[in-house]
Protein backbone atom coordinates (compact mmCIF):
# COMPACT_ATOMS: atom_id res chain seq x y z
CA UNK A 1 0.00 0.00 0.00
CA UNK A 2 1.94 2.82 0.91
CA UNK A 3 0.48 5.74 -0.18
CA UNK A 4 0.21 7.43 2.95
CA UNK A 5 2.56 10.11 4.81
CA UNK A 6 3.55 8.83 8.46
CA UNK A 7 1.00 11.93 9.66
CA UNK A 8 -1.92 9.95 7.47
CA UNK A 9 -0.50 6.79 9.31
CA UNK A 10 -0.64 7.99 12.81
CA UNK A 11 -4.01 9.57 12.10
CA UNK A 12 -5.29 6.48 10.61
CA UNK A 13 -4.13 4.87 13.73
CA UNK A 14 -5.86 7.25 16.04
CA UNK A 15 -9.08 6.58 14.62
CA UNK A 16 -9.17 2.88 15.01
CA UNK A 17 -11.52 2.24 17.80
CA UNK A 18 -9.80 -1.11 18.58
CA UNK A 19 -6.32 0.75 18.57
CA UNK A 20 -6.81 3.26 21.09
CA UNK A 21 -4.18 1.55 23.32
CA UNK A 22 -1.72 1.41 20.58
CA UNK A 23 -2.31 5.10 20.40
CA UNK A 24 -1.86 6.00 24.40
CA UNK A 25 1.31 3.21 24.40
CA UNK A 26 2.72 5.43 21.71
CA UNK A 27 1.53 9.02 22.98
CA UNK A 28 0.01 9.57 19.70
CA UNK A 29 -3.19 10.57 21.56
CA UNK A 30 -4.01 14.39 22.51
CA UNK A 31 -4.17 16.67 24.13
CA UNK A 32 -0.44 16.61 23.12
CA UNK A 33 0.96 17.91 26.81
CA UNK A 34 -1.54 15.45 28.67
CA UNK A 35 0.50 12.59 26.46
CA UNK A 36 3.99 14.47 26.92
CA UNK A 37 3.35 14.62 31.00
CA UNK A 38 2.62 10.97 31.22
CA UNK A 39 5.66 9.93 29.45
CA UNK A 40 7.85 12.01 31.83
CA UNK A 41 5.88 10.39 34.71
CA UNK A 42 6.53 7.40 33.33
CA UNK A 43 8.59 3.79 34.19
CA UNK A 44 10.28 4.01 30.50
CA UNK A 45 11.48 8.15 30.95
CA UNK A 46 12.27 7.52 34.81
CA UNK A 47 14.77 4.57 33.74
CA UNK A 48 16.26 6.63 30.94
CA UNK A 49 16.83 9.39 32.81
CA UNK A 50 18.62 7.90 35.53
CA UNK A 51 21.40 6.82 33.20
CA UNK A 52 21.79 10.71 32.14
CA UNK A 53 24.36 13.35 34.03
CA UNK A 54 22.82 15.71 36.18
CA UNK A 55 20.38 18.02 34.58
CA UNK A 56 22.94 21.26 33.62
CA UNK A 57 23.91 21.66 30.35
CA UNK A 58 22.29 21.19 26.93
CA UNK A 59 20.56 18.33 25.08
CA UNK A 60 19.86 17.36 21.50
CA UNK A 61 16.72 15.22 21.42
CA UNK A 62 17.20 13.47 17.87
CA UNK A 63 14.11 12.62 15.68
CA UNK A 64 11.95 14.51 18.49
CA UNK A 65 8.71 13.64 17.03
CA UNK A 66 5.78 14.80 18.87
CA UNK A 67 8.60 16.12 20.90
CA UNK A 68 7.34 13.83 24.46
CA UNK A 69 11.06 13.32 25.29
CA UNK A 70 12.02 17.07 24.60
CA UNK A 71 9.44 18.11 27.19
CA UNK A 72 10.72 15.46 29.67
CA UNK A 73 14.30 16.88 29.01
CA UNK A 74 12.86 20.13 29.57
CA UNK A 75 10.92 19.40 32.76
CA UNK A 76 14.15 17.52 34.50
CA UNK A 77 16.17 21.19 33.71
CA UNK A 78 18.00 20.38 30.28
CA UNK A 79 18.69 23.44 27.82
CA UNK A 80 16.63 21.17 24.76
CA UNK A 81 17.11 21.73 21.31
CA UNK A 82 14.53 18.89 19.15
CA UNK A 83 15.38 17.74 15.86
CA UNK A 84 12.45 16.97 14.09
CA UNK A 85 12.83 17.09 9.88
CA UNK A 86 8.90 16.94 9.82
CA UNK A 87 6.87 19.84 9.61
CA UNK A 88 3.17 18.12 10.68
CA UNK A 89 1.62 19.34 13.36
CA UNK A 90 0.52 15.69 14.37
CA UNK A 91 3.47 14.07 14.80
CA UNK A 92 6.42 16.59 13.88
CA UNK A 93 7.61 20.16 14.44
CA UNK A 94 4.58 21.63 14.20
CA UNK A 95 3.64 19.23 16.80
CA UNK A 96 6.91 20.39 19.09
CA UNK A 97 5.74 23.84 18.63
CA UNK A 98 2.08 23.73 19.92
CA UNK A 99 3.82 21.55 22.71
CA UNK A 100 6.25 24.32 23.51
CA UNK A 101 3.28 27.02 23.62
CA UNK A 102 1.09 24.74 26.06
CA UNK A 103 3.46 23.81 28.50
CA UNK A 104 5.40 27.48 28.67
CA UNK A 105 8.14 25.07 28.25
CA UNK A 106 11.26 26.55 25.49
CA UNK A 107 11.84 24.32 23.44
CA UNK A 108 14.60 25.19 20.16
CA UNK A 109 12.74 23.31 17.36
CA UNK A 110 15.51 22.65 14.41
CA UNK A 111 14.35 21.20 10.77
CA UNK A 112 17.16 18.82 9.88
CA UNK A 113 18.01 15.26 9.30
CA UNK A 114 20.61 13.37 11.59
CA UNK A 115 23.04 12.34 8.91
CA UNK A 116 24.02 16.43 8.73
CA UNK A 117 23.52 18.12 12.49
CA UNK A 118 23.32 21.90 12.18
CA UNK A 119 25.12 22.50 15.12
CA UNK A 120 29.30 23.21 15.83
CA UNK A 121 31.36 20.47 17.21
CA UNK A 122 31.33 19.69 20.96
CA UNK A 123 27.78 21.24 21.43
CA UNK A 124 25.64 19.03 23.42
CA UNK A 125 26.02 17.56 26.92
CA UNK A 126 23.65 14.59 25.90
CA UNK A 127 21.98 13.49 22.55
CA UNK A 128 18.53 11.56 22.96
CA UNK A 129 18.05 9.44 20.64
CA UNK A 130 14.25 7.95 20.75
CA UNK A 131 13.04 4.96 18.06
CA UNK A 132 15.60 7.06 15.58
CA UNK A 133 19.16 5.19 15.07
CA UNK A 134 16.80 2.11 13.11
CA UNK A 135 15.12 5.06 10.85
CA UNK A 136 18.93 6.41 10.02
CA UNK A 137 19.57 6.83 5.96
CA UNK A 138 23.33 6.24 7.41
CA UNK A 139 24.05 4.78 10.52
CA UNK A 140 27.29 4.59 10.92
CA UNK A 141 27.23 8.87 9.50
CA UNK A 142 24.39 9.40 12.00
CA UNK A 143 26.71 8.11 14.93
CA UNK A 144 29.81 10.40 13.49
CA UNK A 145 27.39 13.63 13.98
CA UNK A 146 26.33 12.59 17.16
CA UNK A 147 29.77 12.24 18.14
CA UNK A 148 30.36 15.39 16.84
CA UNK A 149 28.35 17.24 17.95
CA UNK A 150 28.77 15.73 21.91
CA UNK A 151 31.03 17.22 24.47
CA UNK A 152 33.82 15.20 25.76
CA UNK A 153 32.20 13.29 28.55
CA UNK A 154 29.18 13.73 26.83
CA UNK A 155 25.99 10.81 26.82
CA UNK A 156 24.31 9.31 24.19
CA UNK A 157 21.58 7.11 25.12
CA UNK A 158 19.27 5.48 22.10
CA UNK A 159 16.32 3.79 23.19
CA UNK A 160 13.77 1.16 21.57
CA UNK A 161 15.82 0.48 18.99
CA UNK A 162 14.42 -2.43 16.48
CA UNK A 163 16.97 -5.09 16.33
CA UNK A 164 17.11 -8.76 14.33
CA UNK A 165 19.24 -11.64 14.47
CA UNK A 166 19.77 -11.95 10.45
CA UNK A 167 19.10 -9.92 7.88
CA UNK A 168 16.19 -12.46 6.02
CA UNK A 169 14.16 -11.55 9.28
CA UNK A 170 13.75 -7.61 8.45
CA UNK A 171 10.64 -8.72 5.99
CA UNK A 172 8.86 -10.60 8.91
CA UNK A 173 9.31 -7.58 11.27
CA UNK A 174 8.04 -5.08 8.69
CA UNK A 175 4.80 -7.34 7.55
CA UNK A 176 4.25 -7.26 11.42
CA UNK A 177 4.27 -3.87 12.20
CA UNK A 178 0.69 -1.76 12.50
CA UNK A 179 1.92 0.95 9.97
CA UNK A 180 4.53 0.10 7.96
CA UNK A 181 2.39 -1.28 5.17
CA UNK A 182 0.64 2.51 4.88
CA UNK A 183 3.71 4.69 4.94
CA UNK A 184 6.43 2.73 4.39
CA UNK A 185 9.23 4.07 6.97
CA UNK A 186 10.05 1.38 9.34
CA UNK A 187 13.51 -0.72 9.45
CA UNK A 188 15.46 -2.38 11.86
CA UNK A 189 19.62 -3.65 12.03
CA UNK A 190 21.70 -6.69 13.54
CA UNK A 191 22.75 -5.50 16.92
CA UNK A 192 26.29 -5.77 15.26
CA UNK A 193 25.68 -2.87 13.11
CA UNK A 194 24.51 -0.85 15.74
CA UNK A 195 27.35 -1.64 18.15
CA UNK A 196 30.08 -1.19 15.07
CA UNK A 197 28.39 2.29 14.13
CA UNK A 198 29.10 3.88 17.84
CA UNK A 199 32.36 2.02 18.07
CA UNK A 200 33.42 3.15 14.70
CA UNK A 201 32.18 6.53 15.38
CA UNK A 202 34.64 6.81 18.51
CA UNK A 203 31.50 6.39 20.86
CA UNK A 204 32.41 4.35 23.78
CA UNK A 205 29.86 1.65 24.59
CA UNK A 206 28.87 1.76 28.04
CA UNK A 207 25.55 -0.07 28.02
CA UNK A 208 23.66 -2.19 25.93
CA UNK A 209 20.11 -3.33 27.24
CA UNK A 210 18.23 -6.06 25.99
CA UNK A 211 14.61 -6.11 25.60
CA UNK A 212 13.94 -7.82 29.80
CA UNK A 213 16.79 -5.95 30.81
CA UNK A 214 14.81 -2.35 31.65
CA UNK A 215 11.22 -0.58 31.07
CA UNK A 216 12.89 1.66 29.15
CA UNK A 217 12.23 -1.41 26.08
CA UNK A 218 9.64 -3.47 28.01
CA UNK A 219 7.08 -0.41 28.84
CA UNK A 220 4.06 -0.19 28.38
CA UNK A 221 4.43 -3.51 30.63
CA UNK A 222 5.29 -2.78 34.23
CA UNK A 223 7.93 -4.55 36.20
CA UNK A 224 5.38 -6.51 38.08
CA UNK A 225 4.08 -7.44 34.36
CA UNK A 226 7.55 -8.18 33.04
CA UNK A 227 8.37 -10.56 36.20
CA UNK A 228 5.35 -12.63 35.68
CA UNK A 229 6.37 -12.67 32.13
CA UNK A 230 9.76 -14.01 32.65
CA UNK A 231 9.09 -16.52 35.36
CA UNK A 232 5.80 -18.11 33.66
CA UNK A 233 7.14 -20.68 32.48
CA UNK A 234 8.69 -21.99 36.10
CA UNK A 235 5.36 -20.87 37.20
CA UNK A 236 3.74 -23.70 34.84
CA UNK A 237 5.44 -26.18 35.98
CA UNK A 238 5.78 -25.65 39.97
CA UNK A 239 2.92 -23.43 40.35
CA UNK A 240 2.76 -19.49 40.96
CA UNK A 241 3.31 -19.12 44.79
CA UNK A 242 6.46 -21.32 44.57
CA UNK A 243 7.76 -19.59 41.53
CA UNK A 244 7.02 -16.35 43.64
CA UNK A 245 8.96 -17.56 46.68
CA UNK A 246 11.86 -18.85 44.58
CA UNK A 247 12.14 -15.48 42.82
CA UNK A 248 11.72 -13.10 45.53
CA UNK A 249 12.82 -9.63 45.05
CA UNK A 250 13.37 -8.73 48.70
CA UNK A 251 16.55 -11.17 48.72
CA UNK A 252 19.73 -11.33 47.16
CA UNK A 253 18.89 -15.12 46.03
CA UNK A 254 15.60 -14.39 44.01
CA UNK A 255 17.00 -11.46 42.47
CA UNK A 256 20.07 -13.22 40.97
CA UNK A 257 17.86 -15.84 40.37
CA UNK A 258 15.60 -13.54 38.25
CA UNK A 259 18.61 -11.93 36.70
CA UNK A 260 19.76 -15.05 35.40
CA UNK A 261 16.63 -16.16 34.17
CA UNK A 262 15.89 -12.69 32.00
CA UNK A 263 19.51 -13.01 30.78
CA UNK A 264 18.42 -16.84 29.01
CA UNK A 265 15.15 -15.52 27.94
CA UNK A 266 17.14 -12.58 26.35
CA UNK A 267 19.67 -14.63 24.88
CA UNK A 268 16.90 -17.16 23.58
CA UNK A 269 14.93 -14.04 22.05
CA UNK A 270 15.58 -14.05 18.54
CA UNK A 271 12.07 -11.94 17.78
CA UNK A 272 13.02 -9.79 14.61
CA UNK A 273 12.53 -6.02 15.52
CA UNK A 274 12.59 -7.04 19.07
CA UNK A 275 13.89 -3.80 21.31
CA UNK A 276 17.41 -2.77 22.79
CA UNK A 277 18.81 0.39 24.25
CA UNK A 278 22.26 1.85 24.48
CA UNK A 279 24.44 3.90 26.41
CA UNK A 280 27.28 5.69 24.79
CA UNK A 281 30.33 7.95 26.13
CA UNK A 282 32.04 10.57 24.14
CA UNK A 283 35.51 10.13 26.24
CA UNK A 284 37.19 13.26 28.10
CA UNK A 285 40.00 13.23 25.43
CA UNK A 286 37.42 13.72 22.41
CA UNK A 287 40.32 12.31 19.36
CA UNK A 288 38.91 9.33 17.48
CA UNK A 289 40.30 5.98 18.58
Amino acid sequence: MMSMSWEEAVQWLRNQPDQQFLVRACYFDDPLEEAAQRFWQSAEWKAIAALLPRPDGKALDLGAGRGISSYALARDGWEVTALEPDPSDLVGAGAIHSLAHASGLHLNVVSEFSEQLPFADNTFDVVNCRQVLHHARDLPQTCREIFRVLKPGGVMVATREHVLSKKEDLQAFLNAHSLHKFYGGENAFLLVEYISAMKDAGLRLDKVMAPLDSPINYFPMTPEQCFGHCTRPVADIIGRPLTNMVFNQRHLLGRTLLKMLISTINGRDNTPGRLYSFVAIKAETSGKR
